[in-house]
């Protein structure tokens, strides 16, 4: 990387007015135009000396590249020798301009002298109050009170509101009035000699002109991406391989320059990894308000979009984007009382044109998608599109409050759930994305800390459906049991990162790390809905086909393998057990009340499915990271 500071883009002004006038024979550029010129000229002398000092210095030669030609250094010097950098012909112009100016100035001082020592001589009752000699319509007069207008004599040229002053030229001041008008028409022929002059000098090089102005955009664009990409400590992705984001930022959340880890009001940024596997397209984000969903469609957007525009974008190293041919998003209320669009009909407006547009290849996003009328009649709609998009191959990015949108990632392949961590115990975000495990929506919690009446939140309470009851208690169970398990692997490591600490096989800290790993490993069979009370392997009868085909055997097979595990006793990641006896950590991996809760026969078909495939997936995500 090339950190020499004296390698930086010159600011360079847009001169397209100017090359347009520069094609139009006979024309004439003014003086602001030719200052303008000039400052270009400069910044494409020093652009390609830099560009050349790359090709020979760094090696650079795809950048360097980019060097054409810049015009002849005499034409800055010629129009830095008579434009000023405000756009003002100087008098080293042309001798004759210095000469016209001259005259002026000698005419000018004759005539404000002239009527200086008439305005004096005059009594001081026929002079204005604060008298001065003054200009109106171009010629010098001076003001006199209306009553002396005849005795003064002259040429009226203007008169106060009251009209009790007026503004006379005397007579004998019209001759070098006349004089110095005279003057100031010929200085005027010579400044626009003067400009037709440089403007021809230019002319023939327009062509040269305009290609060095497009390499000095060019090189103002690679330094700005590359300052950019420096500054949100951003790396290349692989381009065209599947959605795998690591690190990944809004780009509006990163600051530039001084600190990548802190947004703009100060707060930690957190990143994001998100990975589709090769069977996956649509990902469902749920979770509670303020948690971070619709930011996290939005940064996966603006990060495909800054890719495939040529910017590197805030994301972490090992990252792959594919590349989109189209992207479609329904983000945000688009209700119009104009085009007599409500919430809901706006929603339903942009999903027709997503399905009549989207297509292998396609990145979709959609936030609040099936709101805004009947939860039922929303959700079967949001399911149908979600689908339908998934099966199209589309990569789709929606988020949701409906539970019934939960179940899609348990009957439908190619969908999966997602939802960022929130802390249940200070209702309070932390925007750490979880893939695998949907969300809970607090909306009640919510509603308790901002002070809704206890009255209205038990009536709010009762009137749940068991089945949402029953959920919202085992995805709590599951993100307590996920909490658990990173913070005594957390600790593990700490502990072995530890000066002197053991770290070979056998040490207490290994075995203690085997435990975790082992485990987290035993407990995966025992998050499908398989309806056993007491883990002898009895099948519930609402089983469904798809839980029962995850790779967990037969039913003899399982109630001989739990047998054998009560036989021999069971070892925790806490400490050893009965023997005899099963801990409760792997009888109910998740609680006990959870374990029993979703294999009550009372349940449905729906919940055990949701909860068997969060748990499974969240299960393996933790066996991985305690193998780890």
């Amino acid at each position: 990387m090339i950190t020499d500071d004296s390698i930086r883009a010159e600011p360079v002004p847009d001169i397209t007015k100017s090359l347009e006038l520069l094609a139009v024979p006979g024309s004439a550029l003014e003086a602001p135009a030719l200052a303008e010129l000039t400052i270009a000229l400069a910044a494409m002398r020093v652009v390609a000396a830099d560009l050349k000092r790359l090709d020979t210095s760094h090696a650079a030669r795809r950048t360097a590249a980019l060097r054409v030609d810049p015009p002849p250094k005499e034409f800055e010097t010629r129009l830095t020798q008579s434009v000023s950098p405000d756009g003002q012909v100087l008098d080293s112009a042309s001798k004759d301009l210095a000469r016209a100016r001259q005259h002026v100035r000698e005419v000018r001082k004759r005539v404000m002298d002239r009527l200086g020592a008439i305005l004096s001589g005059l009594d001081p009752a026929e002079r204005a109050p604060d008298a001065a000699v003054t200009v109106r319509g171009g010629r010098y007069v001076i003001p006199i009170r209306s009553t002396a207008r005849a005795r003064v004599g002259g040429i009226v040229h203007d008169e106060s509101a009251t009209r009790s002053t007026v503004f006379v030229e005397p007579p004998e001041i019209i001759e070098l009035g006349n004089e110095l008008r005279a003057a100031e028409s010929a200085e005027l022929r010579e400044v626009l000699r003067v400009l037709r002059e440089l403007t021809d000098l230019l002319r023939p090089h327009s062509s040269t002109i305009a290609a060095a102005w497009e390499m000095c955009i060019a090189f103002d664009d690679l330094c700005a991406r590359a300052r950019y990409a420096v500054d949100v400590n951003g790396f290349v992705p692989e381009i065209g391989g599947h959605l795998k984001i690591r690190g990944g930022r809004h780009p509006l959340l990163v600051p530039p320059l001084h600190n990548v880890e802190r947004g703009s009001g100060g707060e930690a940024v957190v990143p994001f990894d998100l990975e589709l596997a090769v069977d996956e397209r649509t990902v469902l984000v749920s979770g509670p308000n303020t948690g971070g969903k619709t930011v996290l469609i939005k940064a996966v957007g603006l990060l495909a979009l800054l890719t495939q525009s040529g910017i590197i974008p805030p994301i972490g190293p090992h990252s792959s984007l594919p590349v989109f041919t189209e992207v479609f998003a329904d983000i945000g209320d688009r209700q119009s009382i104009a085009a007599s669009l409500s919430t809901f009909s706006a929603h339903v407006a942009a999903l027709r044109e997503i399905l009549d547009g989207a297509g292998a290849g396609s990145l979709v996003l959609l936030d609040e998608i099936g709101s805004g009328t009947d939860p039922a009649e929303g959700g079967a709609l949001a399911a149908a599109t979600l689908k339908t998009l998934t099966r199209r191959r589309v990569i789709t990015l929606a988020t949701t409050h409906l539970g019934a949108l939960k179940q899609l990632a348990a009957e439908t392949v190619g969908i999966v759930n997602a939802s960022l961590q929130f802390e249940a115990e200070t209702l309070t975000p932390t925007y750490r994305l979880l893939k695998g495990v949907p969300g809970r929506s607090y909306g009640l919690a919510i509603a308790r800390r901002l002070g809704i009446a206890n009255d209205v939140l038990a009536e709010a309470e009762r009137a749940v459906p068991d089945a949402e009851r029953t959920l919202d208690r085992l995805l709590a169970a599951v993100e307590a049991r996920g909490r658990e398990i990173e913070t005594r692997s957390s600790e593990l490591d700490t502990r072995a990162a530890e000066p002197g600490g053991p770290r070979e096989p056998g040490s207490p800290v290994a075995r203690a790390r085997e435990g975790v790993g082992q485990g987290c490993t035993r407990t995966r069979p025992r998050l499908s809905a398989r309806g056993s009370e007491d883990g002898r392997g009895r099948t519930g009868a609402g089983a469904s086909g798809r839980d029962r085909s995850d790779g967990e055997g037969s039913a003899p097979d399982r109630g001989r393998s739990d047998r054998e595990n009560r036989g021999r006793g069971t070892r925790d990641a806490g400490g050893v057990g009965e023997p005899g006896r099963a801990s409760s950590s792997e009888e109910y991996p998740f609680g006990e009340e959870v374990s029993r809760s979703h294999a009550s026969p009372s349940h449905s078909c729906r919940e055990r499915s949701i909860a068997a495939r969060s748990n499974d997936r969240r299960s393996r995500t933790l066996a991985r990271s305690c193998d780890r």
